[in-house]
């Protein structure tokens, strides 16, 4: 396949995307010297308890580069398609962007709209794939490059890095590791790919698994699985949507915990079995039981397990509860 005289350093990239996932990816095209021609990313929303307006992390990088920025509500009204023409990208990569791409987008760019998806696909398409890798307690994950399709994280891939999961990783830490890892992958094959040296290999879809949006009721922490369950959810749900409890009525944001074992225990799940003693408290599940290490309450500061405990004036033989006044357990 000819690259009909476009080598590498003349790629015209459009680069879209909104997170911190996404901001590696267009430091490394920027240093490769593959600046994008313009970005794009999302507007600027209300976010945290304040609902302060700011920038979303992409759009703070491309101008502090002095990238040609774009923040449309719409993007693939008739104005922002005939930009996008103007534009003539070669190709348009995109990262958490945050849209659906429909066929006459898809169709724009001569080398096509490509992803960065942070999973081994077709495993976990969808927008929690790093989530899910966690809790399903994974030892290998990954990071794919892939051209678009209308199905969503369908269409064929153009190359794939394989990443093992390290030991107490968060969904946060894993999710910004795997996006420096995408970064180098995607600065790597797009040159080949520009100059016809890279062939995209269809998606087993039979092999499909999917990793939907999650909600804040995901982090419903719930006693009565096993210990490393319980611990996968809280690293999975970090930072969001955060796994939680409630203690005497109160919601309490459980930050870090560890499985301690999953032996079988005559305690009912979320009891306290030990306080004090010069350690974490440890708390029933089923089987199994779990060393509390760090803990948020509501309207307070992230603390110890042992020092809310201590504060709560907790003892063997209390409680946490999945619901607020204990209605299931």
């Amino acid at each position: 396949m000819s690259d009909g005289g476009h080598g590498a350093g003349a790629l015209r990239i459009v680069y879209m995307g909104t997170p911190e996932f996404a901001v590696p990816a267009l430091v490394r095209l920027c240093e490769a010297g593959l600046p994008p021609v313009a970005v794009y990313t999302q507007p600027a929303r209300p976010t945290g308890r304040g609902l302060r307006v700011s920038a979303p992390p992409v759009a703070q990088e491309a101008e502090r580069r002095g990238l040609p920025l774009r923040q449309p509500e719409v993007l693939q009204g008739v104005a922002e398609l005939a930009l996008l023409r103007e534009l003539a990208p070669d190709l348009i990569l995109t990262a958490a962007y945050g849209k659906i791409f429909r066929e006459r987008l898809l169709a724009l760019p001569r080398l096509g709209c490509l992803n960065l998806h942070p999973s081994l696909l077709p495993r976990y398409r969808g927008l929690s794939p790093v989530q899910r890798a966690i809790l399903r307690g994974d030892a290998v994950t990954g990071i794919t490059l892939y051209r678009m399709v209308p199905e969503v994280d369908a269409g064929p891939i153009l190359a794939q890095r394989r990443v093992p999961l390290q030991s107490g990783e968060t969904a946060g830490e894993l999710t910004l590791r795997l996006a420096e890892i995408g970064a180098d992958l995607a600065v790597e094959v797009l040159p080949a790919l520009a100059s016809g040296r890279v062939e995209a290999a269809e998606q087993d879809h039979a092999r499909a698994s999917y990793a939907p949006r999650l909600t804040r009721e995901d982090g419903r922490l719930d006693w009565r699985l096993p210990a490393g369950q319980v611990a996968r959810m809280v690293r999975a749900f970090n930072p969001w949507p955060g796994a939680f409890t409630f203690c005497a009525g109160t919601r309490v944001k459980v930050l870090e915990v560890e499985a301690v074992d999953e032996k079988p225990r005559e305690a009912a799940p979320g009891t306290v079995l030990q306080v004090g003693r010069g350690g974490p408290p440890l708390v029933a599940a089923l089987p199994g039981a779990v060393a509390v290490l760090r803990v948020q309450a509501e309207s307070c500061q992230a603390q110890g397990g042992d020092a809310f405990c201590c504060g709560r004036r907790l003892r063997a033989g209390d409680r946490l509860l999945a619901h607020a006044f204990g209605l299931k357990g």
